[in-house]
């Protein structure tokens, strides 16, 4: 195993690496480090799952298995970059483009009918929405901007859009009958192993059995009812026309693949359920799924004048849609993985509460967040900004976050026990004593989940709140809800803690809304906070505070501390930043900002130092932050427009950074040496390295696919000076 492992991705961070990991690897090849890849892209995982479907050169190994057994040893220094997160359509649409160069993969079976159908529904299953981060994250997070990073942002502002206190903006979600309302929790004493059963009239249907839980885990279980979801949605519909606002919904269909894309399927019913009224049947027989979205709903009826001429009558009566793209029409509702909550919703503050709306114009907008657990940290974030005008990253404080997401944590673990049901009864979670340890009636339709956390990492993240906040000195909130069953469940895990170290004072607890507030005043004074949440809450977070105070979320550090000693580096938030590939492939140029990879990279270079010994890594860690350093003071972050610097010249300039500081440095004569004719031949080359990466921006770029490029091509659009490749090899 290499010493450091790089994980292969997709979309705008992999183009990235195609230039950026040859220079990592030839730095750190100077310390005697190794730098190895293993694919945990969406193509990779696909091709690894059905490997009878594949010729023997086709094939390819189980990287994403490998590296789940990794993390849970000592031995793990893994950088890892955003991946996709599919969502069907991404799903699907990879399968297409592999089938298209040869692969004989099976089809997705939208209704599988058959066995075999069965049993390829479930491996593809297995593969889309959130499939990689819950095996690779054996440890909880530690998210913050690094200080260079925030200092810069500090010094060079970001446009903020201005908040009016008189804007319709607002946040609506469900009041009964969503999860948050519906939930029940427990921590079970002793170990255990429990299935899940639905009875009906008809008799008992196990749903899920042999679920394995060790002592202390807390369980807990909801369901959302679908026809409170559908009252709750024709009546938002209903306001927001009435409002003159934008209709704007904001889910999560990658991470939680089960239920979201199912809610998401509801509310592209609701929109047009005057046409599915009238054409159900002709939709059904076009093969419309509408958890799918609007999208493929109009390419499948395209040719049907009639549903056509009704959709555009309905829409035309419906209030105005948020658009993901306004200049190509494609709405909110076209695909369920184009509005994903913790991105849009941070955005939409930023621009003051903003949207773009069908017209090429910003409007306000109603933001429909159905489930209520998390909703309030929106809501309450606009209702500050209203009272008190936008804020000012100059002289902004910063959210630090410390969030419990180790061993599939709360939610974001829930899609193996996440379910549609099929007809009315109740649900059971009964232990393998008999106990019936959560009970539920439900109606046909209702999505009912069950998720779990874990003793041994609920303490870890206690203790490592702890540390970080005797490390900072600054206000400490654990953003848990009293009248929230699992908060509450969590709480009598947090408070013993606290009380047995003497350390109850200098901890908060707050419910989500008061925290939001608590934060925001906190960070408008120019203070410092740090945010202790759960799994979905440090995902959401974690945007959202980036987002106003930097403009991105992508350039946190994001340091997984792997429960048993090794280290995990997540490069940011932010996406795989599909935006990016499609300017690319049109310009080619690709405006994606590695700042994250910059920054995951020293924190892996000083790991790899402290748990080896290696002294030169450390040398190399240092310089790699001075080089951060560099790309910041001197403004070489790439820009969004073509003919401009893009990402492609960031890493020729923090090449140039880092073999400059090794090469001043004093702690290595080695290395100093070493780096010195490096540095000075990249500064003598500067101009024609430069020009030559300028020559390459203009013309379409051939990657030779989307979801599984071609390494060659890749390799030739994304290192295209050839000044610059004889340097690094």
């Amino acid at each position: 195993m290499s010493d450091i492992i790089y994980t292969k991705v997709d979309e705008a961070p992999e183009l990235a690496s195609a230039s950026f990991l040859p220079i990592i690897q030839k730095f750190a090849a100077a310390a005697g480090v190794s730098v190895g890849t293993k694919d945990i892209s969406l193509a990779g995982r696909i091709l690894a799952t059905f490997p009878d479907y594949l010729t023997e050169a086709q094939r390819q190994p189980d990287d994403l298995a490998e590296l789940g057994q990794l993390v849970k040893t000592a031995d793990a220094n893994v950088i890892k970059l955003p991946n996709i997160s599919a969502s069907v359509p991404q799903l699907v649409a990879a399968i297409k483009e592999l089938q298209a160069q040869g692969y004989a993969l099976p089809d997705y079976p939208e209704t599988p009918a058959t066995d075999e159908e069965k049993a390829v529904r479930a491996k593809y299953d297995g593969i889309k929405g959130s499939a990689v981060n819950p095996v690779l994250r054996e440890g909880n997070s530690d998210r913050r901007a690094a200080k260079a990073v925030k200092n810069f942002a500090q010094k060079n502002p970001h446009r903020m859009g201005d908040w009016s206190a008189d804007s319709k903006t607002r946040v609506a979600c469900m009041t009964s009958g969503d999860f948050r309302s519906n939930e029940v929790s427990a921590t079970l004493a002793n170990a255990a192993t429990a299935k899940i059963v639905l009875e009906t009239a008809g008799g008992q249907t196990v749903l899920k059995e042999g679920i394995s839980y060790p002592a202390g885990t807390v369980v807990d279980a909801t369901f959302m009812s679908a026809a409170a979801l559908g009252r709750f949605l024709a009546e938002e519909i209903e306001k927001t026309k009435a409002e003159g606002t934008l209709f704007s919904l904001h889910l999560k269909a990658t991470m939680m693949k089960v239920s979201d894309p199912i809610i998401f399927g509801h509310a592209v019913k609701a929109y047009l359920a005057p046409v599915i009224e009238k054409h159900g049947a002709a939709l059904a027989d076009l093969g419309v799924t509408p958890n799918s979205g609007l999208g493929d709903l109009l390419a499948k009826v395209q040719d049907n004048a009639a549903i056509m001429a009704d959709i555009e009558a309905c829409m035309a009566a419906r209030p105005s849609l948020y658009m993901v793209d306004s200049d190509k029409g494609i709405t909110n509702l076209h695909v369920p993985s184009d509005v994903i909550v913790d991105a849009s919703m941070p955005a939409l503050i930023r621009a003051g509460g903003k949207g773009w709306g069908p017209d090429g114009k910003e409007s306000d907008a109603n933001c429909v967040i159905p489930d209520s657990s998390y909703a309030s940290i929106y809501d309450e974030a606009i209702r500050f900004f209203k009272e008190n005008g936008k804020l000012n990253p100059a002289t902004a404080g910063t959210v630090q976050n410390i969030g419990l997401m180790a061993q599939k944590a709360e939610e974001y673990g829930s899609h193996p026990t996440t379910f549609e049901i099929a007809e009315a009864g109740t649900v059971k979670m009964i232990l393998d004593d008999g106990t019936v340890l959560h009970s539920h009636d439900v109606q046909a339709g209702d999505i009912w989940r069950s998720a779990s956390t874990r003793k041994a990492p609920i303490e870890d993240w206690v203790n490592l709140a702890i540390d970080r906040q005797k490390a900072e000195g600054i206000r400490a909130i654990f953003w848990l809800d009293a009248s929230r069953a699992h908060d509450a469940e969590l709480i009598a895990y947090v408070k013993p803690i606290l009380d047995a170290k003497g350390l109850s004072d200098t901890f908060e607890i707050m419910a989500p809304r008061e925290a939001t507030r608590a934060s925001l005043e906190t960070i408008t004074k120019g203070e410092n906070t740090i945010a202790i949440t759960g799994n979905v809450l440090r995902d959401y977070l974690t945007d959202l505070f980036p987002i106003l105070e930097l403009a991105t979320s992508a350039k946190m550090l994001s340091i997984v501390k792997l429960m048993n000693g090794g280290g995990l580096f997540e490069t940011g938030a932010g996406g795989s930043a599909p935006k990016h590939v499609q300017q690319l492939m049109e310009q080619n140029h690709l405006r994606w900002d590695s700042l994250g990879e910059f920054c995951a990279l020293g924190e892996s270079l000083t790991f790899l130092a402290d748990a080896k010994g290696n002294e030169k890594a450390r040398v190399l860690g240092r310089a790699v932050d001075a080089a951060t350093q560099g790309i910041l003071d001197n403004d070489r972050s790439p820009s969004r427009k073509v003919g401009e610097p893009d990402n492609r010249d960031s890493h020729y300039w923090f090449a140039r950074y880092w073999a400059e500081a090794l090469a001043a440095q004093t702690d290595d004569a080695g290395l100093a040496s070493h780096f010195a004719p490096i540095a000075a031949a990249l500064a003598e080359n500067e101009q024609q390295i430069l020009s030559e990466l300028a020559a390459a921006q203009g013309d379409a770029a051939d990657l030779g696919g989307y979801y599984h490029t071609d390494a060659g091509k890749t390799g030739a659009v994304m290192r295209p000076s050839e000044t610059l490749n004889a340097l690094i090899g």
